[in-house]
């Protein structure tokens, strides 16, 4: 998994629907940037949060499992490197659907964090959906509903102080060739999405969610 994230570092670091939307403006605000704040990035991918918390004037640490994705820290979320309260505040955005164990990384995120965990990820649709991202990328484990997410907050002592479902339109091409899902798998993945498909479109349901310490 770490290999095929690495060789696609470039493909995520260009992506139009990673490198900006409402979501990432949201992550960024909620994060409270500003100088002498300090961020962890986890599973920073591309990079774009750090990107604008930095340009926001925070100081920022980016970690990922992939070295591919040139993160100051290698390391997955579920086992972040860091003493517990090291940080102002957490981020991940886009990226929680890949971990092996999320209720250990959410534990792991609010242990390094002192006060706000911003977390940003696409939201359970169906199960047709599910099978859909696993065949376009078998890195992909689950995407959670808004429910379940209130209540992997609530199991890592954190209380939901704010919280957003926005619709990310995302154009299903590009979307397969950054996975490289090969050909016949792609016409299966549009097969399965039909019904959310709309002129080589479709919303990604997309919930930000900001949690701070019971």
């Amino acid at each position: 998994m770490t290999d095929a994230w690495s060789a696609r570092a470039e493909a995520y670091r260009t992506s139009a629907i990673h490198s900006e939307g409402e979501d990432l403006d949201l992550v960024v605000e909620w994060c409270g940037p500003g100088p002498g704040v300090t961020v962890l990035d986890v599973a920073t991918g591309g990079g774009h949060v750090a990107r604008r918390l930095r340009a926001a004037g925070a100081t920022v640490v980016t970690a990922d499992p992939a070295p591919g994705m040139g993160a100051d820290t290698t390391a997955p979320a579920e086992d972040l490197p860091f003493a517990d309260a090291s940080f102002d505040a957490v981020a991940c955005r886009v990226a929680a659907h890949h971990f092996a164990d999320v209720q250990q990384a959410v534990r792991e995120m609010a242990r390094v964090a002192r006060g706000a965990i911003v977390v940003c990820d696409n939201t359970f649709v169906s199960e047709a959906s599910e099978e859909a991202d696993r065949l376009r990328d078998p890195t992909h484990v689950r995407n959670y509903g808004v429910e379940e997410w209130r209540v992997l907050f609530e199991q890592a002592g954190l209380e939901v102080a704010d919280e957003r479902l926005l619709q990310r339109p995302l154009e299903i091409e590009p979307w397969l060739e950054r996975a490289e899902t090969p050909a016949a798998d792609r016409e299966r993945v549009k097969e399965l999405l039909a019904d959310r498909i709309a002129d080589g479109w479709m919303d990604l349901p997309t919930l930000v969610l900001k949690g701070t310490k019971v």
